[in-house]
């Protein structure tokens, strides 16, 4: 296991080296700026994404597909994910962190856009998309297409189950000594009473899910930015002086390089918010939607939600708790979150416990969906079956695996998904800027698209 994880480790740090962290921001970058800032249109991003589109064809609503995409981001990225960056990077990485889901609303934009533009409709009625068909339709890039769908299929194991099933186990036997094996077995019956239904049981527990859960998460950190408030400005400081400092950070963390910050930072986030990763693209081709650029807007809204604000609240809360409090461990990221919330009197590890529940569970039923439509684009549809089968053991599997070599391998997985992801965005961005001045630069995103598969 450690000759694995060795092999991992030197594969991520590759991967995600300079060129890859200049590819990812720089297509963030390129993309807000050649769009016309669309982080400007949050709000009506966010109106969107509650409005049904009547008589629109799809599958399932754009708040369900929204949802569902939030179901499959909001998950360990956003607890253990952004903690591991804060161990391993300093506390610079929140920054880096946050600045990808800022940059990153227009990459999540251009995704969702290609994803209705090059979707297209099976015998059966069903619509799919994603990058895969972007990449066949769009550029005529199969051997590409196929690359990536390869690559969707098995970091599904990674990101969307594996390192979920791990997170919640090691919590649970951290908080309660409940074993890895009874936690496996119980997450394992409800990722098969769910993912057996098909999109639409898999969107509709998630729209029920998705708020709820962010709600108790988000009023969990408030109280202990409330509880921490007299090093808050603290920490910010901190933070943005970290993100760029060539010395150690000091404050009782370890000492970071401004390469340690980005890359942990641009990781954890990609992790997080999956803008530039090409998973969400693959439910919101599934939305009911009148055009492209109003379910483009709506899908931007989601890594809004999860990184802009969430991750950027479970920073606040990692950094001033270790400024607060001697006795935090900050070299673990899985015991950093829980002795954070630890500080909330009686509540606290319960309130962590249930909110690493629900979303390490949503992002389960997320990446199920993302996993099937890749083997489905792969094999077709009688390999979906097989995949579930496979799909639900592993989350058994990776409730006691060892949880460094989890992590290190959806890097490696993400990043292999990434590339021929953020390749389509430049190429196709002529696609996406006439689209976009077609129905939102011409104030005509309540048009419906006349164009025919």
């Amino acid at each position: 296991m450690d000759r694995l994880n060795d092999i991992l480790t030197l594969c991520s740090d590759y991967l995600w080296g300079w060129p890859m962290i200049i590819l990812l921001l720089g297509t963030h970058l390129f993309l807000t700026i050649r769009l016309r800032f669309p982080q400007l249109r949050i709000f009506t991003a966010i109106r969107l994404s509650v409005k049904r589109d009547a008589g629109a064809s799809g599958d399932v609503s754009q708040f369900a597909s929204l949802a569902t995409a939030l179901a499959a981001t909001i998950g360990t990225g956003n607890i253990i994910g952004v903690a591991t960056a804060v161990a391993l990077g300093g506390p610079g990485a929140v920054l880096w962190c946050w600045l990808t889901g800022v940059f990153g609303i227009a990459t999540k934009y251009a995704e969702g856009l290609l994803a209705i533009k090059y979707r297209v409709k099976t015998e059966d009625g069903r619509m799919l998309g994603g990058p895969m068909y972007a990449l066949e339709r769009g550029l005529d890039w199969k051997w590409v297409a196929i690359f990536f769908a390869f690559f969707t299929a098995i970091a599904s194991f990674g990101i969307g189950n594996t390192v979920q099933a791990n997170a919640i186990s090691m919590l649970a036997k951290e908080s309660y000594g409940i074993s890895p094996y009874i936690t496996g077995a119980f997450v394992c019956l409800l990722t098969a009473a769910v993912v057996l239904g098909g999109v639409k049981s898999i969107a509709r527990v998630c729209s029920m899910l998705v708020p709820f859960m962010a709600f108790f998460y988000v009023v969990g950190c408030v109280i202990i930015l409330v509880i921490n408030w007299h090093f808050l400005w603290p920490a910010v400081k901190l933070i943005v002086s970290s993100a760029f400092s060539l010395e150690a950070a000091g404050g009782g963390f370890l000492g970071s390089t401004i390469m340690l910050a980005a890359r942990y930072g641009i990781a954890r986030g990609l992790f997080s918010n999956e803008s530039g990763l090409g998973s969400a693209p693959i439910v919101a081709a599934a939305a009911k939607t009148r055009n492209p650029v109003r379910q483009a807007l709506v899908s931007s809204s989601g890594t809004f939600w999860d990184t802009v604000i969430i991750c950027a609240m479970t920073g606040l809360v990692i950094v001033s708790s270790v400024l607060a409090y001697n006795d935090i461990d900050f070299t673990s990221g899985t015991v950093l979150t829980k002795e954070a919330f630890a500080k909330i009197p009686y509540l606290g590890t319960p309130l962590l416990t249930f909110g690493l529940l629900t979303f390490t569970f949503s992002t389960i039923l997320g990446w199920c969906y993302y996993g099937e439509r890749a083997v489905e684009y792969l094999g077709g549809m009688r390999w979906v079956k097989v995949f579930r089968v496979f799909y639900i053991a592993a989350v058994f599997i990776g409730s006691i695996v060892n949880l460094s070599i989890v992590w290190t391998f959806a890097d490696c997985a993400n990043a292999l998904m990434a590339i021929p992801n953020l390749l389509s965005l430049l190429f196709l961005s002529g696609i996406i800027v006439h689209e976009t001045r077609k129905y939102l630069w011409s104030d005509r995103l309540d048009d419906y698209d006349d164009a025919k598969d």
